[in-house]
Parts: C-alpha cells; sequence; structure tokens
C-alpha cells in the first residue's frame, strides 16, 4: 500500500524533472542559435534588431530598409498579404534570413472587443481576463500580429487621468491577478504556438500615479511605495512569463525610464530574472529631451541603451547615434549584443524562424460565434449594479419600457478606446439588443434626447421625457463617448459631459421609475444622478456585447456580479482617494 501511494509522486517528480531538462535542452539549443546568428552579424545589423518603426505605408520603401537589416520590428501593419510580403523580404532576401516581429496595439480585443481593462477588472475574475486575451490574440495573430503592448498594469489612483481606463484600477493585488491572467491568456501555452502573441506589461513602472491626473507628467514615488504598490503587477507578470516589457513615458524622481538602470537592471533583470527584451514607449527615448534628463537625442541613445532599453519604438536615435557611440566608447559593443540576443531569444521562442508567414487563406476567425459569447459573458459580469430600490429585474406587469440617452445606440462610443480594429457594425447596443432579444414582450420606445454624451442641445430633452411619460419604466443610458477616456485624454471634471444631466432631471420628474446605466472609462462623480434614479448600473466601456449582457440584466436572464475596482469620488476634490489609503 505504501509502494502504491508513492509511485504517483515518484512518476510526477519524473515527469516534471523530464519537462525541466527537456526545457533545458531548448533552451541550449536557442542559445546556441542566437551566439551563431550573433557572431556573424555586423554592428548595423545589430542596431538594425534594436529599430522597431510604425509602418510607412510604402512597401517598397520599407523592403530596402529590411532587405539591409535596418529594421527589427514593425508595428501597425494589420494585411496578412502585406505581412507577408515585407516578412518574405526580411527572411529571403535580407543577409541574415533575421524574421521581423509584428506589433500592435490589442487592448481589449483585435476585432471582438471586451470590456475596457477597467471593465475586466470589475469583474474580480482572471478567468475573464485570460479568456479576452486569448480570443485578441487567436483574431490578431490571424493576421500576423505576434506581439502587444498590454496589459497595461498600472497602478492609477485618480480618474482624472485618461488611461485609467486601460488599466486594473487601484488596488495591486487585483491588478496583479489579472495582468497575469492576460500574458497567459495572450501568450497561451507556449509562445510558439502560431496563436500566441508576446506580451508587454506596461508602462515599467509608475505612469499611474502622474501628477494631477495629467498624462506623461512627472511622478514621486519613493523606493518603499515603488515596492509595495507599483512594482508588484509588474512582478507577477514576470512570473507569468511575459516575454517582454515597456518603459513608460514619466521621470520618477527626476529620471525617466527609459533611463532608468535601477528598474531595468537591479529590479526587472538581477532580483525576477527577466530574460526577454525591453522596448520603449512610443519615442519615450527622446522624450528624455524634456524631461531635462538628457542634452540631446545622441546623450538620449548613450542612457537609454546603458540603461537597458533593447529595442526603440519609433525615434530613431539607435539608428542614428548608437555606431557613433560605440566608437566613441560611450556605450560597449557587449551592449548592444545582449539587446541583440534578448529580441533574438523572444523571435526564436515566437517560432518566427520556423514559421515566419501567417495563412493567408485560413478561413476566418474574426467575430467567431464563441468569441462573441465569451464577449457577452465578460460583459455582463462586469456590470456593477450601484443600486437598485427593487426596480430590477424588470417585471412581467411592465409593458411598456422608454429607451433614452446618447448611449442607447452608440455602437462606436460602447467600444471605448483603444479599439483601432473593432468594427462598429458588429457592435450589438442596448436599444438593439432589447428590441430584439425583448421586443415580443415589452413595447419598446426609443428617445435618444441627446446625440452625443457631450451634446449641449437641450431641444430632445422634451422628446425624451415625453417618452418617459408614456412607459412603465424609463432605460436611460448615459455616460462617456469613447474618446473622453484614454492617452493623452485627462479631464478636471468628471460629471457627466454635456446636457445629460439635465436629461436624467427631466425623466426624473415625469414620476416614473429611471433606471441609469452608465457606460463611461472611469469613475465619474454622479451622487445627484444616483439619488434621481430607482437603479443605476455602472458599465465601464462594455465592447462588442455590451447591448445583449445589460439587457440580459435588466430582465433578469443574468444576475449582477461586477465589483468596484476603483473608488468613486463624490466630488473631484477629494482625488487622489482610494479604500486602501
Amino acid at each position: 500500500m505504501r509502494i502504491g501511494k508513492i509511485l504517483p509522486g515518484c512518476l510526477l517528480l519524473l515527469s516534471l524533472s523530464s519537462c525541466s531538462t527537456m526545457q533545458e535542452n531548448k533552451d541550449k539549443v536557442i542559445e546556441n542559435k542566437i551566439e551563431t546568428l550573433l557572431s556573424k552579424m555586423t554592428l548595423e545589423e545589430k542596431i538594425g534588431q534594436m529599430n522597431q518603426i510604425s509602418s510607412l505605408g510604402n512597401i517598397e520603401e520599407m523592403s530596402v530598409a529590411i532587405k539591409k537589416g535596418e529594421i527589427g520590428s514593425i508595428l501597425n501593419e494589420i494585411d496578412p498579404v502585406r505581412v507577408n510580403a515585407l516578412q518574405r523580404v526580411a527572411v529571403e532576401e535580407s543577409r541574415m534570413g533575421i524574421p521581423l516581429l509584428i506589433a500592435r496595439d490589442v487592448i481589449h480585443g483585435f476585432k471582438t472587443i471586451f470590456p475596457i481593462p477597467l471593465g475586466q477588472a470589475a469583474t474580480f475574475n482572471p478567468a475573464v481576463a485570460e479568456e479576452g486575451a486569448r480570443v485578441a490574440a487567436i483574431e490578431a495573430s490571424a493576421v500576423g500580429i505576434r506581439w502587444t503592448f498590454a496589459p497595461m498594469i498600472d497602478i492609477a489612483r485618480d480618474p482624472r487621468w485618461g488611461r485609467i481606463a486601460e488599466g486594473c484600477g487601484e488596488d495591486t493585488y487585483l491588478t496583479s491577478v489579472m495582468g497575469a491572467a492576460m500574458v497567459k491568456g495572450f501568450q497561451g501555452d507556449s509562445l510558439n504556438d502560431p496563436t500566441a502573441i508576446a506580451a508587454c506589461p506596461k508602462h515599467f513602472v509608475g505612469y499611474g500615479a502622474a501628477e494631477g491626473g495629467r498624462d506623461y507628467n512627472s511622478t514621486f514615488i519613493p523606493e518603499r511605495r515603488l515596492r509595495n504598490v507599483y512594482l508588484p503587477p509588474f512582478e507577477a507578470a514576470a512570473k507569468a512569463g511575459a516575454a517582454t516589457y515597456m518603459t513608460s513615458f514619466n521621470d520618477n524622481d527626476g529620471v525617466p525610464s527609459s533611463g532608468n538602470e535601477f528598474i531595468l537592471k537591479q529590479v526587472l533583470r538581477k532580483e525576477w530574472g527577466f530574460d526577454g527584451f525591453v522596448v520603449s514607449d512610443w519615442a519615450s527615448i527622446k522624450e528624455m529631451i524634456p524631461h531635462g534628463f538628457v542634452a540631446d537625442e545622441k546623450d538620449a541613445a548613450m542612457k537609454a541603451a546603458n540603461a537597458g532599453v533593447d529595442m526603440e519604438m519609433v525615434s530613431y536615435t539607435y539608428m542614428t547615434h548608437l555606431k557613433d557611440l560605440i566608437k566613441e566608447g560611450k556605450v560597449k559593443e557587449d551592449v548592444v549584443n545582449e539587446a541583440v540576443r534578448n529580441i533574438l531569444r523572444i523571435k526564436f521562442r515566437l517560432g518566427l524562424f520556423e514559421n515566419p508567414y501567417v495563412d493567408e487563406k485560413r478561413q476566418s476567425v474574426m467575430y467567431a460565434p464563441e468569441h462573441l459569447a465569451a464577449a457577452k459573458r465578460a460583459a455582463a459580469e462586469s456590470a456593477i449594479l450601484l443600486k437598485n430600490n427593487g426596480i430590477l429585474p424588470l417585471k412581467e406587469t411592465v409593458k411598456t419600457v422608454a429607451v433614452v440617452g446618447p448611449m442607447a445606440d452608440a455602437p462606436y462610443e460602447q467600444m471605448g478606446t483603444w479599439v483601432f480594429d473593432g468594427d462598429k457594425a458588429y457592435t450589438q447596443t442596448p436599444l438593439k439588443a432589447i428590441q430584439a432579444q425583448y421586443g415580443d414582450k415589452v413595447n419598446v420606445i426609443y428617445e435618444a434626447g441627446l446625440d452625443f454624451s457631450r451634446d449641449k442641445n437641450t431641444a430632445g430633452i422634451a422628446r425624451a421625457a415625453a417618452a418617459a411619460a408614456r412607459a412603465d419604466v424609463v432605460l436611460a443610458f448615459v455616460g462617456e463617448e469613447s474618446i473622453l477616456s484614454g492617452e493623452a485624454h485627462c479631464l478636471a471634471d468628471l460629471n457627466l459631459q454635456g446636457a445629460q444631466s439635465d436629461l436624467l432631471a427631466a425623466l426624473a420628474k415625469t414620476g416614473k421609475p429611471v433606471v441609469t446605466v452608465v457606460m463611461a472609462g472611469r469613475p465619474l462623480t454622479i451622487e445627484k444622478e444616483v439619488n434621481q434614479s430607482a437603479a443605476v448600473f455602472y458599465y465601464f466601456h462594455p465592447g462588442t456585447m455590451g447591448g445583449p449582457a445589460i439587457a440580459d440584466l435588466l430582465f433578469g436572464k443574468e444576475v449582477p456580479s461586477g465589483k468596484t475596482p476603483v473608488t468613486f469620488p463624490k466630488m473631484v476634490g477629494q482625488i487622489p482617494v482610494y479604500y486602501s489609503h
């Protein structure tokens, strides 16, 4: 009996030992291939691997540079035919035959759009985050994208900052768990799976603490707080196997992240054992100049390379100055060699050398039924019920509903920020979903009242109030257009924009119960509107399937389970306010 109990454990240990040995052997093979390539590369070709460009649009122009080995990665190419054409030049016509790494911002979906990351965080369910990233990876990889700049795991405690939408909120532990789940979703079980895309946790580090909630601003985070609050999500991502990291725009205590040896060498490499590569944010190396940390672009290239930034995104200081800096002894060629090793390591792990091309004839996976079903589940779980006086779920006694508000039928706006590739034609809005799913049970009257969230023209409010007066229940959809949140979209005023508060006040005066559904990219100061409403759902922009999800919640087919991943201030003057203060 004792032997019988011990044997399975022994077999498990043998299996783990065998897997470990296999992985070590695989790593050795890759390292040997890297050294072989490196030994044959010219300095110019090495620097070329450290250069990422945004697509120039002109294939011929890009092909000339690729053929000379001057480009290591391209972002913003999403046509598989063009991707293959460029890849063919790199693999078949350049001297070293090193494949390109094609990148794109795929933040919360490629075609099928999931709730914004702040909405996914509201589910408190890492399975939602992992599934959303997996769907995004399957769709994006189908056109040749093998690298995304996500997850964004900045801790953010100031909702005036537009990029709070892109992260998981104010809590370090929740962000750590959700961020690690996203890494696993993007990268799958193995990076060399053709449906895997390399994750890139960002922004390393402290960007979400931008002073005053103003984007790109400086931060002042002491090391104790850095280690207790801002670094843990990035360490969790490293443990989850994140292939790359991105430096942040901000400087902390005067040192920009793209020139910060402490975070890039001491913490990321030595303490966490990270062996992938680090990319700058868009032109963040050159932007060390306005931070006052470097004198000019040449100085920026020197400090970024020496700090440990392996690849430069679009600002070309490496291409322009690294060769001279090496000649002058200000950057050692060993620094360049190590950067190229890190880059090649990820290209090998992604299987790009063995399988550089995308199947152009593959059946489309975009908006697959299972992807839409997953997006709907995520949207349903992300909805936060802030108030309910008993009106919800809507009962059979409700015969007529008035659907009003600028977000009731706004297919683009409900997808939220960072949606480059989602098609609004596939978005299912609350109005359309209520009509399609419940139109045979209730009479639906639609009157927008306002054309868009910032609309100050109050001419339609009277019509909306008249529609409300004819209904048993009013469903008011308000919030923010997608452009009001995200990068470089910071706000000083967090009230509902335009005449939306006037609209809700007019609806409340009818005496009919008002169910308010807010769709926004951040917490808004809505105490007055909550008090005027019989029930309130809060949605951080829910994505493609937000309409059917909210319809099912309103009519009781789904049970709300979302929770607040960030504190809702009553007024802007309270900020920063967070639960763990």
